[in-house]
């Protein structure tokens, strides 16, 4: 399972989702519920190195605002430490609904 999660500029967490594939179909699947849910179009995406997010910005015209590189993507990975501490306790998620249950939840109260 891989976990996909969202975090704007401030360090909040935007959205969570739990797919068993890193895909383009998943990428796209995440990028259109930020968007439905924001409102809007954000200015700028920083992602990691990943295809599958150059695929589905590209899919969803926004490749020009997207930046990969460099340590541009630090707010989003050291917000992951927490799960992964709570995830080594737990001795992994026994499934993906389990995960998601957990990481909404998590998301809200964090």
């Amino acid at each position: 399972m891989y976990l996909w999660r969202a975090v704007d500029c401030e360090g909040e967490v935007l959205d969570v989702l739990v797919k068993s594939r890193r895909t383009k179909k998943a990428a796209l699947k995440l990028m259109r519920k930020l968007l439905k849910a924001q409102g809007f179009a954000p200015t700028l995406v920083v992602t990691d190195k990943l295809p599958s997010y150059r695929a589905a910005l590209e899919t969803l015209g926004m490749k020009r605002i997207h930046i990969t590189g460099g340590r541009s993507n630090n707010r989003a990975e050291n917000s992951h430490l927490p799960i992964r501490q709570r995830e080594r306790r737990m001795q992994r998620f026994k499934s993906a609904g389990s995960a998601q249950r957990f990481l909404s939840t998590h998301a809200a109260i964090y």
